[in-house]
């Protein structure tokens, strides 16, 4: 229990030298890693759900003879149909993705803005005490810095995240699109 009131004590320490821009860096990194971790649970538990009751459907679609039709405009139906459900499976895999990546680029912005921020307090200090004084202007240099720091850190955190997601999107639509086969509409007569 010590540990932890020691661990949230020098957070708010680290919060209060950044400045007001760490605030706003954590919301930003609360909210990216919120929605990468949704992702993760669709990736990993929602969208087996999901895959396999488009197959079971898609499957479902060969014991179908219905109606009397051409084999051409068989083949355009299957094929409309097959590329309509691999679209849904897609839009779901890259759902909340260029937010992420969003926020992964917001986060060094954030940063520069505290180092502005920090720079300006840094020349109020000179403007009102008329010189270099290295001590006074330690504040505003630590508040310049330390926002660069976490806007890098939680962007490079987010980077690897989003791009794991990008290519697990991409390999997992092109699985979809594999598996639906387009054989049934040859072997149907």
């Amino acid at each position: 229990m010590l540990f932890f009131l020691e661990m949230i004590n020098d957070i708010r320490e680290f919060i209060e030298t950044g400045g007001q821009v760490l605030n706003v860096i954590a919301i930003v990194v609360c909210f990216m890693w919120l929605l990468i971790f949704e992702r993760f649970m669709f990736f990993f538990v929602t969208f087996k759900t999901l895959r396999a009751n488009m197959l079971s459907r898609w499957q479902a679609r060969q014991q179908q003879t219905g109606f009397k039709q051409s084999d051409k405009v068989r083949r355009w139906n299957s094929e409309a149909i097959r590329q309509a459900m691999i679209s849904r499976g897609s839009v779901g895999l890259h759902q909340n993705l260029a937010l992420i990546q969003a926020l992964v680029v917001l986060c060094p912005l954030l940063g520069l803005l505290g180092t502005v921020t920090g720079m300006i307090e840094v020349f109020d200090v000179m403007a009102i005490s008329g010189n270099g004084n290295a001590r006074s202007m330690a504040s505003g240099v630590s508040k310049a810095t330390i926002p660069t720091m976490a806007g890098m850190v939680a962007s490079l955190s987010g980077v690897f995240a989003a791009t794991f997601l990008q290519r697990r999107a991409k390999r997992e639509t092109q699985v979809l699109a594999d598996a639906m086969t387009m054989s049934h509409c040859n072997s149907v007569r």
